[in-house]
């Protein structure tokens, strides 16, 4: 259900029955010429529209803005920086514990953003221990994305605009997906890429890491249909176990 179509008086009465709300974060950043800036945004949105839709959680309007260190030189990149992000994930937090939020769910789906939200969940804890934060990003899915990948994947596990991310679009938000502009892209990644900070922009011209060409709706939904069984199995399980103690 998502939260900003409904009156205060309705976000009230849903937060009784239910104290959970969910926040899609993402970015804004180039996804080669087959993908619209704002793919981590429709990717994290329809993530979260799933899982809500299965546990009748409010769905918060999207964080549209991420951290973009690694692609920031390649416009119409919007980086963010973590202290920003950190401060107002965590100001989000209180808001909507001050509002009887008790489960505080993020689903992302932009990288970049995960030390951000980690050091955001860490201070909602220490401050407001009864709310507990989730982080999710795709959970579950490395057994079901080696079964159906057909390309080669990059080292280090990157991926960017690629078959597997492309699928996910084609899944989600196929509406924006230009298949015909879909190219094939396997950079050579330096020696000490994993190791040491490198704008991506010296390594790659089109930022396709991996073979778009071979992305299908059929493998995106088989990804994307596991990820979010394993949010709501987990998110479950916690509920379950908070009105056992209780």
């Amino acid at each position: 259900m998502d939260m900003q179509k409904l009156t205060f008086l309705e976000v009230q009465e849903h937060i009784k029955k239910n104290p959970m709300a969910i926040l899609p974060i993402g970015a804004v950043e180039a996804h080669g010429p087959h993908l619209p800036v704002g793919t981590d945004n429709y990717l994290a949105e329809g993530v979260a529209r799933k899982v809500a839709n299965k546990l009748d959680a409010l769905v918060l309007p999207a964080f549209s803005y991420g951290q973009v260190w690694s692609l920031r030189n390649v416009p119409p990149s919007i980086n963010v920086t973590n202290e920003h992000l950190i401060g107002v994930l965590t100001d989000i937090g209180k808001s909507l514990y001050q509002a009887g939020i008790r489960y505080f769910v993020i689903i992302n789906a932009h990288v970049g953003n995960m030390v951000a939200i980690k050091e955001a969940a860490r201070k909602l804890y220490d401050e407001h221990g009864d709310m507990k934060v989730f982080y999710f990003m795709y959970p579950g899915t490395e057994e079901i994305t080696k079964e159906i990948r057909e390309s080669k994947p990059m080292p280090g596990g990157y991926f960017h605009a690629c078959e597997i991310e492309t699928s996910y679009m084609l899944y989600l938000a196929p509406e924006y997906v230009q298949m015909d502009r879909a190219i094939d892209d396997f950079p050579e990644l330096p020696e000490d890429f994993q190791y040491t900070p490198t704008p991506w922009d010296q390594i790659t011209d089109t930022v396709v890491l991996g073979s778009a060409s071979l992305a299908t709706r059929e493998k995106g939904q088989k990804i994307i249909d596991t990820a979010v069984e394993t949010i709501v199995n987990i998110l479950i399980k916690h509920i379950k176990k908070d009105k056992e103690v209780l």
